[in-house]
């Protein structure tokens, strides 16, 4: 059982999942980080990115959910927004999120099993999108990975960081998708950026 105040910062308000970047580098004005998994999605690198991790030239790879049998989890974390910042952190988000991206809703499970289920905001790149692209080979998707760059910084290390905050997450919240790009990349040169500045 929870208190009163307990069981309305879950239940109400704005919660916000974040199952890529937003994991190691979460949104502004949050006063709540939970770890925990969404169900009936898979993380996959099937995204386009020109605006962060790539260029609209040369656009880079990043995570976004597919679909996936009922038994499938996705871990991440959910942040509850301080009331009086949503529109502000809503805004924030649509430039950080919404490149080929719609707005769901899901339940969040949080890791600790004695919290209830969360109604969280997520956002997905659906298939129908531009910015979808699909399927490639692993060998292709980590080279894609390790050599784009854009805005944001370098493909690769969004790749590195969100293994890392992955592991760190919680117990059980590894992703092997995204471990076996990660050890792909790693076994990569980097790129030498220093012909691009020449």
């Amino acid at each position: 059982m929870y208190t009163n105040g307990e069981s309305a910062t879950y239940q109400q308000d704005f919660w916000l999942f974040g199952y890529g970047s937003l994991i190691w580098k979460p949104p502004p004005h949050f006063d709540r980080r939970v770890p925990g998994y969404i169900d009936g999605f898979v993380r996959h690198t099937h995204a386009s990115s020109e605006d962060h991790r790539g260029t609209p030239e040369d656009p880079g790879r990043v995570v976004t959910l597919i679909d996936k049998s009922f038994w499938e989890t996705v871990w991440g974390a959910a942040y509850h927004i301080i009331p009086e910042n949503v529109e502000e952190v809503k805004a924030y988000l649509d430039i950080r999120e919404i490149n080929g991206y719609s707005i769901q809703y899901t339940d969040f499970q949080p890791a600790e099993q004695t919290l209830p289920v969360i109604k969280c905001l997520v956002y997905i790149g659906m298939p129908d999108n531009p910015q979808f692209l699909g399927a490639l080979q692993p060998e292709d998707v980590a080279e894609k990975i390790n050599q784009s760059r854009g805005p944001s910084g370098e493909n690769r290390d969004y790749l590195l960081n969100l293994e890392q905050a992955l592991l760190e997450l919680s117990p059980g919240s590894k992703d092997q998708h995204i471990s076996d790009l990660a050890a792909r990349v790693r076994g990569m040169a980097r790129p030498d950026r220093s012909v691009l500045r020449g």
